[in-house]
């Protein structure tokens, strides 16, 4: 209950007042309420009143509250739905099998119990063996034979694999370990290595078909750098900063600038400075514009052993990158002339409004600075407000000492045109002039508390740091008398941003840049540092956070010298524009033209920085009188403190305030791409993985994103649909559809949806070489379309004809609707990556989530099945890993279907010849330990470690991926291959030993243990052939396994005299031992139950047109041989270059070539705007 208590001393046993709020629930993001005090008013308050439990509170040094929900009410606790469990493919696969094996034992199970009752049948008399029970009665056929139903069932039962759920669980933990210490998955710049959070769906990874992907922090690094702005209809390119955002890799790190540079020398201009009027000498700090470096001389420094730099900033969204803006030379000369007529201000009260270039600068730097959310904080000092001067402490010569002060100065190199540009701090005070007032010893104070020490600003004045002569110093002054001096303000610490989004952290760095400094933020002052040194704080009236409905956010602040009621606005620029005071209201035609002027060019600008792929923000403002706030204040009161249509009404009072705007410009802000996602998004679409993008972003952006990413093509046709009308949706639809078909080839027989055959997702060769490939850019309002007028079905249908699907300004809840829809509808597995919250939906409704631990917070993370950095860690998770864990659970699944097929079939063949009794001829402890011990660790060794192919060639060849979306491994023709294997291989196993034996006087367990030890032996041997990695710990396992059984054997028949009477297993495998027909049909039946496996295997491999196959010939190549292999199949592979006559058809409008529909409703905006 933050914020309520602010204004008095709270006294817990004097409150009595009534607190009204809803009922527990489950929304993070909303809360609502009021406080009736004892005189009937109501406070209303919302979510920023409510501290969450788990939260933490900074920047505060007391807080008062009251519990309002506690224990299982809470929200954090409503939230907990436990863990989610997903199962993956492969186990509803063999979920399914296992029926089959359970129906294949109830057969099996009835073959015995009918054949007992027929044996029974045949004896006149009752066989000795047959019992009667206490009265001399004996049991019917039909009951005798159900109990040996029974008897069958446990005797058989371990044909339905209950050991494979264990050993499937153990192989996971195996693959996920070597998936984490996998070091290609470890980003050195975040240290953080891929979470495997999802302990039982990675062989998913392996039969992806849909990858969908959010744009901004996913694809792009989410650093928002200001990139250029326009302001009044004059642009800004800031060429300077662009060349330095071209730049690969800014050398800030300190390890970089002591090594690179070996002298240090401080610029000649600290040391030959003129006195000041009053005999003080002032230190000129560097400023931000100084973009060079100065070369350090003298000095080398070496990364001491055992010490860690870690290169992440103290707070998010603070990376060089994002910090050094490089002010633009002409914008900067404006600024200082704004900042004057800002001083001119404390004397003069402007009656009316005006359009003057110099006051829309100065209030444009103004709302960049007030108008959002960003705490100020330090990063030496305890997170608090700053309220009183640090002190100046003096540094060390030491050589860390001197490289924290190197840090802090980021000394650049002065160039020359920005030394003819940028004024000094002594040039400036004397322009200034009279305009500004002498402070005294007080305002001074607070001047100095404001500058923050931030040495970067370049101009604050601090009446304490400034007060010492350096003159005298000159080039001979010593090194630690240079560090000693306070009047640099070295010592004090910087001043930190905390944002909840880089784009307003951006914007704030930006103002900085210019000097207009953020320097304390409270929730009724923020402070603001104006370029000559002066503190500004402006009384914080109302904030109307951004939301995704309004998509703009407003501060209502005081001006503290004019003493105007300002409303300052930033929003989207298709909201911001709808929202500007109609020109006709002007008051005369030359105002009307100039603001007309003013819209339009900014509005060609915001075209433009689309256009470049920049993200857009208007700024704006508005001048309210008292009378007029005060009602709008009484009305907002009356919304805040409604418990009913509560949305509703703050909605409706922010319209009736955010309107009639003054329009004062509009920003660019870059974020740039992530290092190989172009070759990412190229590997994954070889591989046949469709990808769509899904991103809230305005559609401009988004599409030049999509071409620098490759997820567009300069060849491509990409169609266009931005439309809110049902009806013309689906005209559209079917145009497109219909287009598409005359120049795609027939459609994909086995890829249905609900009976309507859809076309192929890679065109035959000779259709690829026709024409281009098609692309379908679709807005929000248009998927509201779809889904409203049950227009699904033709959407996905269009789909399945483009190389890539992008959908611009789409919400998180038709992001998770995209994905269901996808998933449930075509019978894909889908994959989902996003990094912040609006995408954990997304994230759960896919099959596999994949949250990337970036700028944005943990709930995409934490939301997610696996966690990883970067999104190009994406193609080795895919391509690799889960082409190696698909292939190796699948066949270890198929091979311990066929494992216990195989021996439970000896069993099975022996009753035959038993009368259908139910005995065996293995010894009960043999056949307990022939699953737990002599075949249990070949198959968890083969699941874990096997590789079909190295990794280098499944990343070289993304196609092989291909085998596990169709799976390949593991489908129905596999299984009932291994199960006719197995049934033959168990009779050769079984009659072999019997005609051999035949007609001898041997007794059962003699005649048990041969069948018993080729079984094993043919088991291991197939599983053996079934290995396509062979290391020292495959062959270890497998002969240790083999050398088991016979030590096991031995000692079991030599201790056991009489364990199972009457039967005897007594020194049984010694006179085996001794007996060479044991070692000949040890060795004959093994050959002949493997052969036709064999065989097959030799012809699969000689004239097999797998492509699995043919890459593992590939991979048994030499080095440089294999290269060329691959590089030939890569050619072989690449399709036909496009005619240009195709190319003219499909892209009217080079060099961006959108097939554009827009339909435009009654509702829509014109043509040449994108909303």
């Amino acid at each position: 209950m933050g914020n309520l208590f602010q204004e008095v001393q709270f006294e817990p046993e004097c409150f009595c007042n009534t607190i009204v709020c809803e009922k527990p629930n489950n929304h993070l993001n909303k809360f609502k309420g009021y406080m009736e005090h004892p005189d009937q008013s109501r406070t209303g308050f919302g979510s920023e009143s409510l501290l969450l439990r788990g939260c933490t509170i900074r920047n505060t040094k007391v807080a008062v509250g009251i519990v309002i929900y506690a224990g299982h009410e809470t929200k954090a606790m409503l939230n907990n739905n436990g863990p989610r469990y997903k199962r993956s493919k492969i186990e509803q696969r063999m979920n399914t099998d296992i029926f089959f094996c359970i129906g294949l034992l109830f057969l099996m199970c009835l073959v015995g119990a009918v054949g007992h009752s027929l044996w029974n049948g045949t004896f006149e008399e009752h066989p000795p063996f047959d019992v009667p029970d206490a009265k001399g009665n004996f049991l019917p056929l039909a009951l005798r034979g159900f109990y040996m139903f029974l008897t069958m069932i446990i005797l058989l039962q371990v044909l339905i694999p209950i050991s494979l759920y264990i050993s499937i669980e153990l192989v996971k933990l195996g693959q996920i370990f070597f998936l984490q210490n996998d070091l290609d998955l470890y980003d050195e710049e975040t240290d953080l290595s891929i979470q495997c959070r999802a302990l039982n769906i990675t062989e998913d990874l392996g039969q992806i078909q849909y990858v969908f992907s959010d744009k901004t922090g996913t694809l792009t690094e989410n650093k928002m750098v200001f990139r250029r702005c326009t302001i009044m209809g004059s642009e800004y390119s800031h060429q300077e900063n662009a060349k330095r955002l071209e730049t690969p890799k800014e050398l800030d790190s300190d390890s970089e600038e002591w090594t690179q540079y070996k002298c240090l020398s401080f610029p000649a201009r600290w040391s030959q400075r003129p006195t000041t009027v009053g005999g003080q000498a002032r230190a000129q700090p560097l400023r931000r514009c100084h973009s060079a470096r100065v070369p350090i001389q003298g000095h080398s420094r070496q990364r001491s052993v055992g010490h860690c730099e870690s290169s992440q900033p103290p707070v998010a969204f603070s990376s060089s990158l994002e910090k050094d803006v490089t002010p633009d030379k002409n914008l900067l000369a404006k600024v200082q002339d704004a900042s004057l007529w800002l001083e001119t201000l404390s004397d003069t009260k402007p009656a009316k409004p005006s359009l003057s270039t110099t006051s829309s600068i100065a209030d444009f730097f103004l709302a960049l600075t007030i108008c959002n959310s960003v705490m100020v904080s330090t990063t030496t000092e305890t997170r608090q407000r700053v309220t009183m001067p640090p002190s100046a402490k003096a540094l060390g010569t030491s050589l860390e000492k001197i490289q924290q002060l190197f840090h802090r100065l980021k000394l650049l190199n002065l160039s020359q045109s920005f030394s003819s540009t940028v004024p000094s701090d002594t040039d400036l005070g004397e322009s200034l002039g009279a305009n500004i007032p002498t402070p005294d010893s007080e305002e001074r104070d607070d001047v100095s508390v404001c500058s923050g020490g931030n040495s970067t600003d370049g101009g604050y004045r601090s009446s304490t740091w400034d007060q010492v002569d350096i003159q005298g110093s000159g080039l001979d002054a010593s090194l630690e008398e240079v560090l000693e001096a306070p009047a640099l303000g070295l010592a004090s610490p910087e001043l930190c941003y905390e944002a909840e989004s880089p784009d307003e952290a951006a914007l704030v760095h930006a103002a900085h840049a210019y000097s207009f400094t953020l320097v304390s933020r409270t929730p009724e002052q923020v402070t603001v540092r104006l370029p000559q040194g002066t503190c500004l704080t402006f009384d914080v009236l109302c904030t109307l956070g951004f939301d995704s409905v309004r998509k703009r956010m407003s501060v209502v602040v005081r001006h503290p010298l004019t003493g105007e009621i300002i409303v300052y606005t930033k929003g989207a620029d298709s909201v911001i524009m709808d929202l500007l005071e109609d020109p006709a209201c002007a008051t005369d035609s030359d105002m009307e033209k100039k603001v007309r002027k003013i819209q339009a060019r900014t509005q060609k600008h915001l075209d433009l920085y689309a256009r470049d792929g920049l993200r857009t923000l208007c700024i704006a403002k508005k001048v309210i009188s008292e009378d007029d706030f005060r009602r709008w204040a009484s009305f907002r009161c009356e919304a805040e403190a409604s418990l009913d249509n509560r949305d509703e009404l703050l909605m409706e009072t922010a319209q009736h305030l955010e309107n009639q705007l003054t329009l004062l410009g509009a920003t660019g802000i870059e974020d740039q791409l992530q290092e190989g996602v172009p070759d990412t998004i190229a590997a994954l679409r070889e591989a046949g993985i469709q990808l769509w993008v899904l991103t809230g972003d305005k559609q401009e952006t988004a599409v030049n994103i999509a071409y620098s990413c490759r997820l567009l093509d300069q060849t491509d046709t990409v169609y266009s649909i931005n439309t809110e009308n049902q009806e013309t949706c689906e005209s559209i639809l079917n145009y497109a559809l219909e287009e598409v078909k005359q120049f795609h080839g027939p459609q994909k027989p086995n890829r249905k949806l609900f009976g309507l055959c859809l076309p192929s997702e890679t065109p035959p060769p000779t259709s690829r070489a026709a024409v281009p490939e098609v692309g379908l850019v679709i807005n929000g309002k248009t998927l509201n379309a779809i889904f409203q007028g049950k227009l699904e079905m033709k959407f996905l249908e269009l789909t399945q004809y483009c190389r890539s699907v992008l959908c611009c300004r789409s919400t998180p809840l038709q992001k998770s609707m995209i994905v269901k829809l996808v998933r449930d509808k075509l019978s894909v597995m889908t994959l989902s990556i996003g990094d912040g919250a609006n995408d954990v939906s997304m994230i759960h409704a896919a099959d596999i989530g994949i949250g990337i631990s970036g700028q944005e917070g943990l709930q995409a993370v934490m939301s997610s099945d696996f966690a990883i950095s970067r999104f190009r860690h994406l193609k080795k998770l895919l391509l690799v890993h889960g082409h190696w864990c698909y292939s190796r659970l699948a066949r270890m699944v198929v091979y311990y279907f066929y494992k216990n097929v195989c021996y439970v079939n000896l069993l099975f063949w022996y009753q035959f010849f038993c009368g259908f009794s139910g005995s065996t001829m293995i010894d009960y402890w043999q056949m307990i330990f022939f699953n737990l011990f002599f075949t249990s660790l070949p198959p968890l060794i083969f699941g874990v470690l096997d590789k079909d192919i190295s990794a280098e060639t499944l990343l070289a060849l993304p196609e092989l991926y291909k085998s596990g979306q169709n799976s390949e491994c593991y489908n129905s023709m596999t299984f009932w291959i291994c199960i006719v294997d197995a049934f033959y291989q168990s009779l050769v196993c079984f009659f072999i030993p019997y005609l051999t034996y035949k007609d001898s006087d041997i007794d059962v367990f003699t005649f048990g243990t041969p069948i018993n030890t080729i079984s094993l032996a043919t088991i291991l041997l197939h599983q053996a052939m079934e290995m396509k990695t062979w290391t020292i710990i495959h062959g270890l396992v497998l002969a240790g396994s083999f050398l088991m059984y016979f030590v096991v054997s031995l000692v079991y028949n030599a201790i056991c005299i009489n364990c199972n009477s009457p039967t005897n297993p007594y020194w049984v495998m010694e006179s085996q031992l001794s007996d060479p027909t044991f070692y000949l049909i040890c060795f004959v039946t093994p050959v002949t139950a493997l052969l036709p496996r064999y065989f097959f295997l030799s012809l699969q491999g000689t004239y097999g047109k797998s492509l699995i196959l043919k890459a593992q010939k590939i991979d048994k190549l030499p080095m440089d041989k294999r290269d060329l292999e691959i590089q030939s199949w890569r050619n072989r592979q690449r399709p036909a270059p496009i005619p240009e006559e195709a190319q003219h058809t499909h892209h009217p409008v080079p060099p961006v070539p959108e097939q554009d529909f827009r339909a435009n409703s009654p509702k829509s905006s014109s043509p040449s705007k994108y909303k």
